[in-house]
């Protein structure tokens, strides 16, 4: 099992979550982060620490983010790993409770 990057991670992209994790499974895009299904331990350290509540375990991902489990392995392969937490984007505060961001994100 692993976690889930949601949509709600688009354009903001706070990396709280990666000083946490125990396994650098962590990814990094443009403006989305991901987790690599690969060498993600299923520990959750990372849940609490996200301020947007983007990721979940893939047990939980809600039906209309369904597509999430699939586009975060894919990127994975394709990113680099990221390691150590920076700022958010500069406008992730005016993205952070908005919704439907699919078309947003940066590949």
């Amino acid at each position: 099992m692993t976690h889930v990057v949601l949509e709600s991670c688009i354009r903001c992209k706070y990396t709280d979550c990666v000083d946490v994790c125990p396994v650098d499974c962590f990814r990094e895009g443009p403006n989305f982060l991901t987790i690599d299904p690969d060498e993600c331990i299923d520990c959750a350290v990372c849940i609490p620490e996200c301020p947007v509540n983007a990721i979940v375990p893939e047990e939980d991902v809600p039906g209309d983010q369904q597509h999430m489990i699939k586009l975060n392995g894919e990127l994975a392969k394709k990113w680099p790993s990221i390691t150590k937490s920076k700022g958010g984007l500069p406008d992730a505060d005016d993205w952070k409770d908005k919704t439907g961001k699919l078309d947003q994100l940066v590949k």
